[in-house]
């Protein structure tokens, strides 16, 4: 397999690195945990007790919202409110026992107005009772990486053995802003669906240019609770604070640190044709190399990374186009930070005639 470095993968066509001025300053937060977070990357700009287990209040909402969109992705689909929905604690949407409605005007209600008896009628709908649906919750945590973290309901009610952690919620933010509905519907601020209005109670939405979410929560126990994202150029920061009295003012200033301390670098576009490898038993001599999809990272000041590709010495026939035939990997400082597929630009048809 060959190896080649930065400069040679730089002259056939990727994309170079800067380096940024210098933060305005340290960050802190009046939280008990917290934590920001570059969404491209999951790279971590700052933390503070992140991997603590809490109770994490109405942001519970956010994972409810992935499994339904994941598992009902026709938002069309028309729900049935069940009894059971029916008179839940504390914030509520009001559904009445029988009543028809889109499971998007739901999602549109768990999210922005926070209903816990939406919650109820989205699990219902969708897994058939409660119980199975928060087993789906707890699948799709572990397979997101949120190793710190259990629901024991859908709407984050308080209940024991329901908890997670500034980390893992920023995690399940990334999730949910790479699902294009759910994205958009946490983003907004208003809308009226039918015959209920619904009002965002994310106030960085009109406070914070650029934030596009994500979910606010309270309970006693838990104190406020916030998950929140924001966009700026190609970078985008999630930020996430467990019993912070300050919420709003202390994720405006994560934000503004973040912003000031990293950007979101191409490291690699998608598509360029970056070599060509030979082909063996082909009447075509040699077939391009290009980069599957863009690579990124957040990088801070004076950071610079290193790529190298890795492809064998030649292929033989016969060779689709996009097929993988080597990857590109990058390290910073010593350490991987990402590896994309290098993949056939074109085809390579076996010569039958040999």
């Amino acid at each position: 397999m060959k190896k080649r470095s930065l400069g040679a993968l730089l002259a056939l066509g990727l994309c170079a690195l800067f380096c940024l001025p210098s933060p305005a300053g340290a960050a802190s937060t009046s939280a008990q945990s917290a934590i920001l977070m570059e969404a491209g990357s999951g790279r971590v700009l700052y933390a503070q007790g992140e991997r603590e287990r809490r109770s994490i209040a109405s942001t519970t909402k956010l994972m409810t919202a992935l499994v339904a969109a994941e598992r009902c992705p026709d938002l069309g689909q028309m729900v049935t409110v069940d009894p059971a929905a029916v008179g839940v604690e504390g914030s509520s949407l009001y559904l009445k026992a029988g009543e028809r409605l889109p499971l998007e005007h739901l999602l549109y209600g768990l999210l922005l107005q926070s209903g816990n008896d939406a919650a109820v009628a989205v699990a219902i709908h969708c897994a058939g009772d409660v119980e199975t649906f928060v087993a789906w919750m707890n699948d799709k945590a572990r397979a997101l990486g949120m190793a710190d973290s259990h629901f024991a309901n859908p709407n984050g009610l308080e209940a024991e053995g329901h908890y997670s952690t500034a980390y893992d919620l920023a995690l399940l933010g990334r999730a949910v802003l790479q699902n294009q509905d759910l994205a958009a519907i946490a983003a907004t601020r208003s809308v009226t669906l039918g015959t209920r209005s619904f009002t965002n109670h994310n106030k960085l939405l009109w406070r914070y240019p650029g934030c596009v979410g994500l979910k606010t929560g309270y309970t006693k126990k838990a104190g406020r609770t916030l998950v929140s994202a924001a966009v700026r150029g190609e970078t985008t920061l999630i930020a996430v604070t467990l019993n912070d009295g300050d919420d709003w003012a202390d994720h405006a200033a994560l934000f503004d640190y973040g912003f000031d301390l990293c950007r979101s670098h191409l490291l690699a576009r998608g598509g360029k044709v970056v070599g060509v490898v030979p082909v063996t038993g082909s009447l075509v001599p040699a077939v391009g190399v290009a980069v599957r999809a863009d690579a990124r990272y957040a990088l801070l000041t004076g950071e610079a990374v290193t790529a190298c590709w890795n492809l064998p010495d030649s292929l033989p026939a016969p060779v689709q186009a996009g097929e993988t035939v080597g990857s590109l990997c990058f390290t910073l400082d010593g350490r991987e930070i990402g590896r994309i597929d290098l993949v056939a630009a074109g085809d390579a048809p076996e010569d039958r005639k040999r």
